[in-house]
Protein backbone atom coordinates (compact mmCIF):
# COMPACT_ATOMS: atom_id res chain seq x y z
CA UNK A 1 0.00 0.00 0.00
CA UNK A 2 1.03 3.56 -1.07
CA UNK A 3 -0.38 6.54 0.56
CA UNK A 4 0.25 10.45 -0.63
CA UNK A 5 3.24 12.26 0.85
CA UNK A 6 1.73 14.21 2.46
CA UNK A 7 -1.55 12.92 3.99
CA UNK A 8 -1.23 12.22 7.77
CA UNK A 9 -2.14 9.02 10.14
CA UNK A 10 -4.08 10.01 12.45
CA UNK A 11 -4.73 7.73 15.62
CA UNK A 12 -7.04 8.82 18.31
CA UNK A 13 -6.09 7.45 21.66
CA UNK A 14 -9.60 8.62 23.83
CA UNK A 15 -8.66 10.16 27.43
CA UNK A 16 -8.72 7.85 30.16
CA UNK A 17 -11.51 8.39 32.76
CA UNK A 18 -13.49 10.84 30.59
CA UNK A 19 -17.31 10.61 29.24
CA UNK A 20 -16.76 12.73 26.39
CA UNK A 21 -15.12 10.45 23.64
CA UNK A 22 -17.22 10.92 20.90
CA UNK A 23 -17.69 14.66 21.30
CA UNK A 24 -13.80 15.32 21.79
CA UNK A 25 -12.94 13.46 18.35
CA UNK A 26 -15.88 15.29 17.18
CA UNK A 27 -14.50 18.99 17.40
CA UNK A 28 -11.27 17.51 16.55
CA UNK A 29 -12.38 15.97 13.37
CA UNK A 30 -14.37 18.64 12.54
CA UNK A 31 -11.75 21.40 12.59
CA UNK A 32 -9.01 19.43 10.65
CA UNK A 33 -12.25 18.67 8.10
CA UNK A 34 -12.42 22.56 8.05
CA UNK A 35 -8.42 23.16 7.34
CA UNK A 36 -8.87 21.00 4.05
CA UNK A 37 -6.16 18.17 6.02
CA UNK A 38 -5.77 15.55 4.19
CA UNK A 39 -5.55 12.50 6.57
CA UNK A 40 -6.86 9.01 7.28
CA UNK A 41 -8.21 8.24 10.90
CA UNK A 42 -7.89 5.43 13.20
CA UNK A 43 -8.97 4.89 17.00
CA UNK A 44 -6.99 2.70 19.57
CA UNK A 45 -9.76 -0.10 21.26
CA UNK A 46 -7.54 -1.21 24.46
CA UNK A 47 -3.78 -1.91 25.18
CA UNK A 48 -1.16 -2.11 22.77
CA UNK A 49 -3.44 -1.21 20.04
CA UNK A 50 -1.65 2.32 19.64
CA UNK A 51 2.02 0.72 19.28
CA UNK A 52 0.35 -1.86 16.77
CA UNK A 53 -1.97 1.18 14.62
CA UNK A 54 1.56 3.06 14.60
CA UNK A 55 3.70 0.27 13.20
CA UNK A 56 0.82 -0.37 10.96
CA UNK A 57 0.99 3.16 9.72
CA UNK A 58 4.60 3.33 9.31
CA UNK A 59 5.52 -0.36 7.23
CA UNK A 60 1.90 1.81 4.76
CA UNK A 61 3.96 4.16 4.09
CA UNK A 62 2.53 7.74 6.03
CA UNK A 63 5.34 9.79 6.62
CA UNK A 64 2.90 12.12 9.00
CA UNK A 65 1.65 10.39 12.28
CA UNK A 66 -0.75 12.38 14.49
CA UNK A 67 -0.79 11.04 18.32
CA UNK A 68 -3.95 12.32 19.40
CA UNK A 69 -3.15 11.08 23.25
CA UNK A 70 -1.19 11.63 26.38
CA UNK A 71 2.35 10.38 27.29
CA UNK A 72 1.00 6.82 27.32
CA UNK A 73 0.01 7.04 23.61
CA UNK A 74 2.83 8.64 22.72
CA UNK A 75 5.46 5.70 24.30
CA UNK A 76 3.27 3.25 22.28
CA UNK A 77 3.60 5.11 18.91
CA UNK A 78 6.92 5.91 19.36
CA UNK A 79 7.67 2.02 20.03
CA UNK A 80 5.78 0.74 16.78
CA UNK A 81 7.43 3.29 14.85
CA UNK A 82 10.93 2.18 16.02
CA UNK A 83 10.15 -1.41 15.69
CA UNK A 84 8.58 -1.15 11.82
CA UNK A 85 10.14 -2.51 9.19
CA UNK A 86 10.08 1.52 7.92
CA UNK A 87 13.32 2.17 6.25
CA UNK A 88 13.84 5.80 7.10
CA UNK A 89 12.16 5.67 10.36
CA UNK A 90 14.20 8.91 11.51
CA UNK A 91 11.89 10.74 8.69
CA UNK A 92 8.55 10.28 9.76
CA UNK A 93 7.32 13.19 11.41
CA UNK A 94 5.39 12.54 14.77
CA UNK A 95 2.74 15.10 15.70
CA UNK A 96 0.99 15.78 18.74
CA UNK A 97 -2.59 16.40 19.62
CA UNK A 98 -2.74 16.66 23.70
CA UNK A 99 -5.24 14.10 25.32
CA UNK A 100 -4.33 12.58 27.84
CA UNK A 101 -4.19 13.11 31.83
CA UNK A 102 -0.54 13.41 31.60
CA UNK A 103 1.36 15.55 28.63
CA UNK A 104 4.34 16.45 29.85
CA UNK A 105 5.96 16.14 25.97
CA UNK A 106 3.75 17.81 24.85
CA UNK A 107 4.31 20.49 27.68
CA UNK A 108 7.89 20.50 26.78
CA UNK A 109 7.17 21.90 24.00
CA UNK A 110 4.47 24.16 24.58
CA UNK A 111 2.02 22.20 22.23
CA UNK A 112 -1.09 23.70 23.06
CA UNK A 113 -3.92 21.77 25.16
CA UNK A 114 -6.77 23.62 22.91
CA UNK A 115 -6.46 20.88 19.67
CA UNK A 116 -7.12 24.32 17.41
CA UNK A 117 -4.01 25.49 18.22
CA UNK A 118 -2.58 22.26 18.06
CA UNK A 119 -3.69 21.23 14.87
CA UNK A 120 -2.43 24.56 13.41
CA UNK A 121 1.21 24.00 15.09
CA UNK A 122 0.64 21.12 12.65
CA UNK A 123 -0.39 22.51 9.77
CA UNK A 124 2.42 24.55 9.90
CA UNK A 125 4.39 21.64 9.66
CA UNK A 126 7.79 23.12 11.48
CA UNK A 127 9.98 20.22 11.84
CA UNK A 128 12.59 19.21 14.51
CA UNK A 129 14.85 16.11 15.08
CA UNK A 130 14.90 15.11 18.19
CA UNK A 131 16.32 12.12 20.37
CA UNK A 132 14.78 8.50 21.10
CA UNK A 133 15.66 6.82 24.17
CA UNK A 134 15.84 2.95 24.35
CA UNK A 135 15.86 -0.01 27.49
CA UNK A 136 17.59 -3.16 26.49
CA UNK A 137 17.06 -6.56 28.63
CA UNK A 138 16.68 -9.63 28.51
CA UNK A 139 14.18 -12.50 28.88
CA UNK A 140 15.40 -15.62 29.60
CA UNK A 141 17.73 -15.46 26.42
CA UNK A 142 15.57 -13.44 24.06
CA UNK A 143 16.78 -9.60 24.36
CA UNK A 144 14.37 -6.91 23.95
CA UNK A 145 14.68 -3.00 23.42
CA UNK A 146 11.88 -0.47 24.15
CA UNK A 147 11.61 2.74 23.23
CA UNK A 148 11.18 6.30 25.50
CA UNK A 149 10.62 10.07 24.46
CA UNK A 150 10.28 11.52 27.89
CA UNK A 151 11.57 9.27 30.91
CA UNK A 152 12.48 6.12 32.89
CA UNK A 153 11.40 6.14 36.23
CA UNK A 154 12.64 3.00 38.70
CA UNK A 155 11.07 3.09 42.02
CA UNK A 156 8.50 5.70 44.09
CA UNK A 157 7.83 7.15 40.04
CA UNK A 158 6.96 3.74 38.68
CA UNK A 159 5.49 2.65 41.97
CA UNK A 160 2.72 5.61 41.59
CA UNK A 161 2.07 4.17 37.88
CA UNK A 162 1.52 0.98 38.61
CA UNK A 163 -1.11 1.78 41.33
CA UNK A 164 -2.78 4.19 39.65
CA UNK A 165 -3.27 1.33 36.86
CA UNK A 166 -4.64 -0.81 39.05
CA UNK A 167 -6.68 1.95 41.21
CA UNK A 168 -8.72 3.79 38.68
CA UNK A 169 -11.13 2.07 38.02
CA UNK A 170 -12.19 2.14 41.29
CA UNK A 171 -11.71 6.02 41.87
CA UNK A 172 -13.28 6.22 38.15
CA UNK A 173 -10.84 9.45 37.09
CA UNK A 174 -7.37 8.18 36.20
CA UNK A 175 -5.76 11.60 37.07
CA UNK A 176 -7.87 11.45 40.98
CA UNK A 177 -5.79 7.92 40.78
CA UNK A 178 -2.27 9.11 40.66
CA UNK A 179 -3.22 12.01 42.81
CA UNK A 180 -3.78 9.76 45.29
CA UNK A 181 -1.44 7.03 44.81
CA UNK A 182 1.41 9.86 44.49
CA UNK A 183 0.67 11.77 47.89
CA UNK A 184 0.57 8.13 49.51
CA UNK A 185 3.34 6.35 48.93
CA UNK A 186 5.58 10.22 48.96
CA UNK A 187 4.87 10.17 52.91
CA UNK A 188 5.83 6.67 53.16
CA UNK A 189 9.21 7.13 51.49
CA UNK A 190 10.07 3.50 50.73
CA UNK A 191 13.30 2.79 49.59
CA UNK A 192 14.85 0.32 47.24
CA UNK A 193 18.52 -1.20 47.36
CA UNK A 194 19.66 -0.33 44.21
CA UNK A 195 23.22 -0.48 41.88
CA UNK A 196 23.35 1.41 38.80
CA UNK A 197 26.91 2.69 37.09
CA UNK A 198 26.53 5.89 35.23
CA UNK A 199 29.39 7.45 33.55
CA UNK A 200 32.06 4.46 35.29
CA UNK A 201 30.67 5.37 38.44
CA UNK A 202 29.38 2.92 40.50
CA UNK A 203 25.90 3.78 42.77
CA UNK A 204 25.02 1.77 45.60
CA UNK A 205 22.84 2.26 48.60
CA UNK A 206 19.07 2.49 49.79
CA UNK A 207 17.30 4.95 47.35
CA UNK A 208 14.05 6.23 46.65
CA UNK A 209 13.44 6.74 42.97
CA UNK A 210 15.62 7.24 39.66
CA UNK A 211 14.40 9.19 36.77
CA UNK A 212 16.31 8.93 33.81
CA UNK A 213 15.10 11.73 31.45
CA UNK A 214 15.33 12.56 27.58
CA UNK A 215 13.12 15.55 28.79
CA UNK A 216 11.45 17.07 31.67
CA UNK A 217 10.36 13.74 33.16
CA UNK A 218 7.43 15.13 35.12
CA UNK A 219 9.65 17.94 36.67
CA UNK A 220 12.37 15.25 37.76
CA UNK A 221 15.05 16.12 35.00
CA UNK A 222 14.24 19.50 34.46
CA UNK A 223 17.47 20.36 32.81
CA UNK A 224 17.61 17.47 30.24
CA UNK A 225 17.15 18.06 27.04
CA UNK A 226 15.88 16.34 23.86
CA UNK A 227 17.80 16.66 21.18
CA UNK A 228 20.96 17.13 23.03
CA UNK A 229 22.34 13.52 22.48
CA UNK A 230 22.50 12.87 26.20
CA UNK A 231 20.47 11.66 29.33
CA UNK A 232 20.04 13.22 32.47
CA UNK A 233 19.81 11.33 35.65
CA UNK A 234 18.00 12.49 38.97
CA UNK A 235 18.67 9.97 42.28
CA UNK A 236 16.63 10.85 44.96
CA UNK A 237 17.55 9.47 48.52
CA UNK A 238 15.35 9.22 51.34
CA UNK A 239 13.97 12.94 52.53
CA UNK A 240 13.19 13.77 56.08
CA UNK A 241 9.65 14.02 56.54
CA UNK A 242 9.85 18.00 56.23
CA UNK A 243 11.80 17.77 53.21
CA UNK A 244 8.89 16.32 51.10
CA UNK A 245 7.03 19.73 51.47
CA UNK A 246 9.98 21.73 50.16
CA UNK A 247 10.90 18.76 47.71
CA UNK A 248 7.39 19.04 46.15
CA UNK A 249 7.70 22.80 46.08
CA UNK A 250 11.11 22.28 44.47
CA UNK A 251 9.65 19.45 41.68
CA UNK A 252 7.04 21.94 41.05
CA UNK A 253 8.98 24.78 40.10
CA UNK A 254 12.13 23.09 38.13
CA UNK A 255 14.22 23.24 40.97
CA UNK A 256 14.34 19.74 42.34
CA UNK A 257 18.29 19.32 41.28
CA UNK A 258 18.80 21.58 44.56
CA UNK A 259 17.26 19.37 47.09
CA UNK A 260 19.83 17.77 49.59
CA UNK A 261 18.41 14.33 49.05
CA UNK A 262 19.03 14.46 45.16
CA UNK A 263 22.34 14.15 43.02
CA UNK A 264 22.08 14.77 39.42
CA UNK A 265 24.23 13.12 36.62
CA UNK A 266 24.25 13.51 32.49
CA UNK A 267 25.15 10.72 30.95
CA UNK A 268 24.59 9.02 27.51
CA UNK A 269 24.43 5.66 29.08
CA UNK A 270 22.88 3.99 32.22
CA UNK A 271 23.12 0.46 33.34
CA UNK A 272 21.29 -0.83 35.91
CA UNK A 273 22.71 -3.65 37.67
CA UNK A 274 19.92 -3.93 40.25
CA UNK A 275 17.21 -2.70 41.57
CA UNK A 276 15.32 -4.71 44.12
CA UNK A 277 11.25 -5.00 44.47
CA UNK A 278 11.44 -1.86 42.35
CA UNK A 279 8.82 -1.07 39.54
CA UNK A 280 10.05 0.34 36.18
CA UNK A 281 8.25 2.73 33.57
CA UNK A 282 9.07 4.37 30.08
CA UNK A 283 6.65 7.59 29.55
CA UNK A 284 3.76 5.89 31.68
CA UNK A 285 4.19 2.37 30.79
CA UNK A 286 5.30 -0.32 32.58
CA UNK A 287 8.04 -2.41 32.08
CA UNK A 288 8.49 -6.23 32.93
CA UNK A 289 11.73 -6.00 35.83
CA UNK A 290 14.38 -7.94 33.76
CA UNK A 291 17.58 -6.57 35.70
CA UNK A 292 19.89 -5.65 34.45
CA UNK A 293 19.00 -2.69 32.09
CA UNK A 294 20.57 -0.99 29.78
CA UNK A 295 19.73 2.66 29.12
CA UNK A 296 20.91 4.43 26.77
CA UNK A 297 20.26 7.56 23.97
CA UNK A 298 19.66 7.70 19.82
CA UNK A 299 20.61 11.29 18.51
CA UNK A 300 18.06 12.69 15.99
CA UNK A 301 16.41 9.04 15.49
CA UNK A 302 12.63 10.86 15.10
CA UNK A 303 11.19 13.63 13.76
CA UNK A 304 8.43 16.00 15.59
CA UNK A 305 6.35 18.73 14.27
CA UNK A 306 6.47 21.24 16.81
CA UNK A 307 5.01 24.66 17.25
CA UNK A 308 6.47 27.79 15.92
Amino acid sequence: MSVEPKKWGVIYNPKAGTLKVKKRWKGIKEYMDSKGIDYDYVQSEGFGSVERLAKILANNGYRTIVIVGGDGALNDAINGIMLSDAEDKENIALGIIPNGVGNDYARYWDISTDYREAVDSLINYRLKKVDVGYCSYFEKKEHHRRYFLNAINIGLGARIVKITDETKRFWGVKFLSYVMAMFSLVFERKLYRMHLRVNDEHIRGRIMTVCIGNASGWGQTPSAVPYNGWLDVSVIYRPEFLQIISGIWMLVNGRILNHKVVKGYRTKKVAVLRARNASVDLDGRLLPKHFPLEIGILPEKITLVIPE
